[in-house]
């Protein structure tokens, strides 16, 4: 009896899964048929799709840098031509692509909206398509999206985009694609600050943090200040863009953060508040004592959802650097975000032994790289190129060493 028991089990399960892979044929045989009546429309203005814009950006996995407020702040600071693009089948809405057009040495490149400083680009996809990225025709795709920037644009290129975002597979996948030299890295948030330590050298970790804070207390100790009023966040980044332009001086490089639309860009997101989410956010260690209300470290971070991205960081190189005051800061900021509804903490682009010591997970980048005229198959071929042999050099310590020192000498 329990043999024929199981038989029936195994029966059922059989049916259950011959189903559902039923279900998920039809489904993209759906998206390959609608792909057929896909037609690509370009808009010059953010308003006109607002609407339909934010109701697709309330999809939990599509990135913040993307969303309709962080795509207005950068669009008033910098004022770009934009060229927009959304994709409908019927009267359905399938994508959003904010793209703006940047205009270099006589190239025309379309890019997504506030590129230079994403950590994370997915786009922006209806729940139908969005579910089934792989029945998509991406050759049908790129020539709808060529046809629809000609004139406008000689290359689309779309950066930092991961070919899978926590488990679901990006609709831009199929794309002409080179892999970006950097990745990011994230900090998934357990149930518990310990538990999420877990995933790391906990008790290396904790020993570090007991030794930085009996510096800290030495000297007078510390408050993790997070500023409710906005007058203290907006003093708290002309701070970090003191700190950091001092920082990028002492080592010979170009500060990425001293123009005036940056500044005005990232003023901008300070007041960006959806409920729980937030453009951009200041945290801040504030020292006691022999320093009295000197800010040791600062950082900057942006939240969608149960998504953190750490956007920059600063430290003040002449206070307690013995605690090392930024990786205390970090301590800080996560152990907080705990009970916050918070499940991943993103150390955002970029290779560096503190991201590695606090990140367990690694994520691969891709750009999407699409001719649309000749001389943007001339772009982006030296796009592809130049994007290899970034990668080839950060895959060897001692080259990317030198070619650092190279750079700042250059600077």
């Amino acid at each position: 009896m329990q043999t024929q028991r199981l038989d029936v089990a195994d029966q059922n399960f059989d049916a259950v899964a011959q189903a559902e892979a039923g279900i998920s044929r039809l489904r993209q045989l759906s998206v390959k048929l609608a792909m057929a009546e896909l037609d690509i429309e370009l808009f010059d203005r953010m308003e006109p799709l607002e609407a339909e814009w934010r109701a697709l950006e309330r999809d939990r996995l599509s990135s913040l840098h993307q969303g309709y407020d962080w795509c207005a702040a950068w669009v008033a600071a910098f004022g770009r031509p934009l060229a927009i693009l959304r994709g409908s089948i019927g009267n359905r809405t399938a994508f959003i692509l904010p793209v703006e057009i940047v205009a270099s040495r006589g190239l025309r490149i379309a890019k997504f909206v506030g590129a230079e400083h994403s950590n994370i680009n997915t786009g922006l996809f209806s729940p139908d398509f969005a579910a089934d990225g792989d029945a998509v025709d991406s050759h049908h795709l790129a020539a709808r999206l060529r046809a629809t920037l000609a004139g406008k644009a000689d290359l689309l290129l779309l950066q930092n985009i991961p070919l899978e975002w926590r488990g679901r597979r990006n609709m831009l996948a199929g794309l002409p694609m080179v892999q970006n030299q950097n990745h990011a890295y994230q900090l998934p948030l357990l149930d518990t600050f310990d538990k999420t330590l877990q995933q790391l050298n906990a008790k290396s970790r904790r020993k570090k943090f007991r030794t930085q804070s009996r510096r800290l207390e030495a000297i007078g100790g510390f408050d993790y200040i997070v500023p409710e009023a906005s007058a203290e966040q907006h003093e708290l980044l002309d701070m970090f863009f003191r700190l950091k332009s001092a920082r990028f001086a002492s080592l010979g490089l170009p500060d990425v953060f001293a123009d005036a639309q940056t500044k005005a860009f990232l003023h901008g997101l300070i007041d960006k508040r959806n409920g729980g989410d937030f453009g951009l956010q200041m945290r801040g260690l504030r020292l006691k004592g022999d320093y009295e209300g000197r800010i040791a470290a600062l950082s900057g971070i942006s939240r969608k959802g149960d998504h953190v991205i750490c956007q920059f960081g600063a430290i003040d190189e002449h206070l307690a650097a013995d605690a090392s005051p930024g990786e205390f800061l970090f301590w800080q900021m996560i152990s907080s975000l705990h009970d916050k509804g918070v499940a991943l903490f993103d150390f955002g682009l970029g290779d560096q032994t503190y991201k590695r010591s606090w990140a367990p997970v690694e994520t691969d980048h891709y750009d999407v790289v699409l001719p649309i005229s000749g001389i943007g198959i001339a772009a982006g071929a030296a796009h592809r190129a130049i994007t290899r042999g970034k990668a080839y050099v950060k895959a060897r310590p001692g080259l990317y060493k030198f070619a650092q020192k190279i750079r700042a000498r250059v600077g």
